[in-house]
């Protein structure tokens, strides 16, 4: 009786449960050994929450028809048409700058925090392959203030004030603008607390016509002797 109690208590299911939940729910019976018979309906509810997992809000038919699967491939056909039409419409058709040489120029009052960057942003350039140029430190700059110690009276009594500020010059061979400006912008983002940057650019400009040709062709001057 024992057992019997249990699976009664075993087979009440709960009102609140979807159909979907109800037909996945096992079914038990009890022999005369008390030992649990294989679900009654165990094959349909597999097969119903097989057909709930493939069903999608995209395409709601039969997977395994060819019409389903030339469907499918259309689709993504036509994802790959709209991401080449958006990279289109960013792409530029206009050549690259290049910059015959990139001066990137550091300071601060901290020698040691120079030193870091230093190494930071020059294994940042040959990790991306740009050609380096020299990396040497300028001479410091010297500030000195002499002020009184005091400050409305001992004049003879002074204090003097000094502020060093360092320099680290990293240059950058032949690279084009597009590398240029991923290399600078992951440099600046990184840059340390207290550290000013001065970038200059030298680029290869065309010269202008009107200087090509000299300006004694079109005025020509002459050449008198003096008397």
């Amino acid at each position: 009786m024992l057992g019997s109690s249990q699976c009664s208590c075993w087979l009440q299911k709960p009102k609140h449960l979807s159909r979907l939940s109800r037909i996945q729910l096992p079914k038990y019976g009890v022999s005369e050994g008390n030992k649990r018979k294989q679900p009654v309906n165990a094959g349909l509810a597999s097969r119903t929450a097989s057909r709930s997992r493939t069903r999608s809000p995209i395409f709601s038919g039969d997977f395994n028809r060819p019409s389903a699967v030339g469907t499918v491939a259309n689709t993504a056909t036509a994802n790959r048409t709209v991401y080449s039409s958006v990279y289109s419409i960013f792409k530029d058709n206009k050549p690259d700058t290049l910059f015959q040489k990139v001066v990137v120029l550091v300071k601060a009052h901290d020698r040691a925090v120079l030193d870091s960057y230093e190494f930071f942003a020059t294994m940042a350039a040959k990790e991306l392959g740009i050609t380096m140029g020299k990396v040497f430190e300028p001479p410091k700059d010297i500030e000195r203030l002499t002020l009184l110690k005091s400050v409305h009276i001992y004049k003879k009594h002074r204090v003097q004030y000094e502020m060093r500020t360092h320099y680290r010059s990293i240059e950058l061979l032949h690279v084009t603008g597009c590398t240029a400006q991923v290399y600078l912008e992951y440099i600046q983002r990184n840059l340390p607390e207290g550290v000013a940057m001065e970038v200059t650019k030298t680029t290869m400009e065309k010269i202008p016509d009107h200087i090509l040709e000299p300006m004694w062709k079109d005025h020509p001057i002459d050449d008198k002797s003096s008397k």
